[in-house]
């Protein structure tokens, strides 16, 4: 990972650190890699998506682990430095900088830790279309829903899920979330 770190620009790597940060303080959902990564290949870095994700996720247990043992600045720096392949000099002044300055607001409960394994819904879109034609089928005129969730895992990294349905699965889905919304409403 230390190889993979040297080549991200260090604006990217604050930005990432920071979006990990604001992720472990419950603040943001999750750390969106594809879109990061995205601004780092247009700034000519070669870096793919899986890489970033895997920087992400030493990243999220690093500060994780630093918050739980309450580590200082300092002794995060040192335990750093005593590592097998050491990290650039740019990324120590990074995360030196974002944990003295927003690391020990990170909350360690363990009701936080256990209710966010099983990921988070962020956002879902739909839209409706209609399947006009096929290669086997010249008439179709087929309804369909096209659903995209897109949803943190545990780790904080964003991504879609897409799916279709046909419509009376559709009116399933919608009636199932009016009945969640009634019970809601109770609560």
């Amino acid at each position: 990972a230390a190889d993979k770190i040297r080549l991200i620009p260090q604006d990217f790597f604050a930005e990432l650190c920071e979006q990990i940060i604001q992720h472990l303080n419950h603040k943001i959902p999750g750390v969106n890699t594809a879109e990061l990564c995205q601004r780092i290949q247009t700034s000519r870095v070669d870096i793919n998506i899986d890489d970033l994700a895997k920087i992400a996720n030493a990243l999220s247990f690093l500060f994780s682990t630093a918050a739980r043992n309450n580590l200082s600045t300092e002794e995060l720096i040192t335990t750093l430095g005593s590592g097998v392949s050491p990290l650039p000099k740019h990324a120590v002044q990074v995360i030196r900088h974002v944990w003295n300055e927003q690391g020990k607001a990170i909350a360690v409960s363990e009701d936080a830790g256990n209710m966010a394994t099983v990921g988070q819904f962020v956002d879902m879109k739909w839209k409706l279309g209609v399947a006009m034609s096929s290669d086997t089928c010249r008439s179709l005129k087929y309804p369909y829903v096209t659903v995209t969730l897109t949803v943190a895992d545990p780790a904080g990294q964003i991504t879609d899920k897409s799916f279709e349905m046909t419509i009376p699965q559709f009116k399933n889905f919608f009636r199932q979330f009016k009945e969640m919304a009634s019970v809601l409403e109770t609560v």
